[in-house]
């Protein structure tokens, strides 16, 4: 496409400033404040120091297996030898949403023949929910499938199938390596686009779904891989929790999720809005090759149960890249006009500017709290035994506080014990070893709450001081925690406090009990320790 006379969006400066204007959130922040991603980073550090450090061999130990969950994990350990664990880590994450976009707009690029101005209305999806919930292998693997099907699309375009079909063997087992996901996604839009592709010349629905099936066959070969990974040492993990409309209704206005709910849901309605509008407007339509896409995609969400393998979330990663590929379809009919684009194209930038922004404010929000939090590791010796105890709530709270797995930087900084690290049959290839811990061993014994929730696996405050094992740990960290009983922390030494949050010192390893019907002694009453 000549880009002479273009608009600036449909220019190629104009895409590259969008892909970078998308890793804007992440620039300040010096552990990117999503909630999964301080575990994962944990995991990092055991794999990259183990073999030197005795404290790690100690409490876990890892071993390689060719999984499908394997993106930042591989890419960690060349890019770490230059940048240091943290700092290359922050790096990675920071390309994710860069290369998200950069694949929505090739893809709409590809469809269209050039970027509709509505294609950047998709931008602020590479920061949905499951990006923020840290599913970074995840994320990652989708943007390498967004990236992979436009070049799918351009191959078929300039007529070279058969490279296609040659190329497309090592990228869709490249792409299921990251994470099986974006393997699965890209194999979904590549069928759909070449259903469309081979209907529209002149096939009907079933030689053509044939044909597409054919054609698909370069991305079958990673299912030997997934055989392989869930045979042997790798069968485990739970299935289930099928057709729950309510959650399926939660992750669809949960698309855009940050911190403030009514600026997550107005946004997605404009979005809803922007559909409806492309259904009935006579400027707007619908690339028929992307619309397939979508109802594909749709129906894999609709069919998907929530956990997969162990892997809880399943049908919710799939919603804002199921929306993002709606609003791609979107084209202008040829009586739209150039000033019709231009006012689409600066309410598109709006709309960005918005979104951008105000994950850009929430993240430096959530990078100040995730600094005052972290100052207790300076008060961590390195390999010490610390058990971590962080509040959470019933329910599902819009605004998540992201500091479920934030003990694990203790492993990143200290090389010392967390105890929030996932126990997953086939996916992770971390194991901890310190039994020493007993419950306190795994995820999610770090999460607490002040009283027991109903169906969940989290223990209050008060069980897990009374009843975590003295003896396995040398050290307690409380991160904003719920009220709980101040007499249950007898025998452990305040050494650092930062508001609700305090360390102890395990200096009495005696087990502490509180007859039933002993009255609630309030935390406030503690005495408070320099920082």
């Amino acid at each position: 496409m000549a880009e002479q006379g273009a608009p600036w969006w449909e220019r190629r400066w104009g895409v590259v400033a969008m892909a970078l204007l998308a890793a804007l959130p992440l620039l300040w922040p010096t552990v990117p404040p999503m909630v999964d991603l301080p575990g994962h980073m944990g995991r990092y550090r055991v794999e990259l120091d183990l073999a030197n450090s005795p404290a790690l061999q100690h409490f876990y130990s890892f071993h390689w297996a060719l999984i499908g969950n394997l993106g930042i994990d591989l890419l960690i350990v060349p890019v770490a030898k230059i940048f240091g664990l943290e700092l290359g880590t922050k790096l990675i994450v920071l390309a994710i949403p860069a290369l998200t976009v950069a694949g929505f707009l090739w893809v709409a690029r590809e469809v269209h023949g050039r970027v509709p101005p509505t294609a950047l209305f998709a931008i602020p999806f590479a920061y949905g929910h499951p990006f923020i919930f840290g599913f970074v292998n995840f994320a990652l693997s989708m943007a390498f499938a967004f990236l992979a099907f436009a070049f799918w699309l351009r191959l078929a375009r300039l007529g070279h199938v058969w490279l296609r079909a040659a190329l497309f063997v090592p990228i869709s087992i490249a792409i299921w390596v990251v994470h099986t996901f974006g393997w699965g996604t890209l194999g979904v839009m590549a069928f759909s686009a070449e259903l469309v592709r081979q209907y529209d010349n002149g096939k009907n629905v079933v030689r053509a779904g044939f044909a597409a099936s054919l054609h698909s066959l370069a991305l079958v070969p990673p299912i030997l891989l997934m055989l392989i990974w869930r045979s042997g040492q790798h069968v485990g993990g739970e299935t289930g929790d099928w057709f729950n409309w309510q959650a399926k209704y939660l992750w669809l206005i949960s698309a855009l999720r940050d911190r403030w709910y009514l600026f997550d849901f107005l946004s997605l309605a404009a979005i809803l809005l922007l559909l409806f509008e492309a259904v009935r407007s006579p400027r707007l339509s619908f690339s028929r090759n992307l619309a397939a896409s979508a109802l594909f995609l749709l129906l894999v969400y609709l069919m998907l149960p929530r956990i997969v393998f162990g892997s809880a979330y399943a049908d919710m990663r799939l919603v804002p890249y199921l929306i993002a590929v709606s609003v791609i379809a979107i084209r202008l009919r040829d009586n739209a006009g150039p000033v019709f684009a231009r006012r689409l194209a600066w309410l598109a930038m709006l709309f960005v500017v918005l979104r951008i922004g105000g994950n850009t404010i929430s993240f430096w929000m959530l990078d100040r709290t995730y600094d005052r939090e972290l100052a207790a590791l300076d008060h961590v010796p390195e390999g010490a035994r610390l058990v971590s105890f962080v509040g959470t709530r019933c329910g599902q709270p819009w605004r998540m506080s992201r500091l479920e797995h934030l003990p694990a930087m203790a492993i990143v900084r200290r090389h010392a014990y967390s105890n929030d690290q996932w126990s997953m049959a086939g996916a992770q290839l971390l194991r901890t070893v310190y039994h020493q811990a007993g419950g306190y061993e795994h995820d999610a014994s770090q999460m607490v709450t002040e009283k027991k929730c109903k169906a969940e696996v989290w223990r209050s405050l008060d069980q897990s001081l009374a009843r975590f094992p003295r003896d396995a740990f040398d050290y307690v960290w409380l991160i904003q925690p719920p009220p709980y009983d101040a007499r249950l922390t007898r025998g452990l030494q305040p050494i650092w406090r930062s508001g609700p949050s305090v360390l102890y010192r395990v200096v009495d390893r005696t087990p502490v009990t509180l007859p039933p019907s002993a009255p609630v002694t309030p935390d406030r009453n503690l005495p408070k320790a320099s920082a």
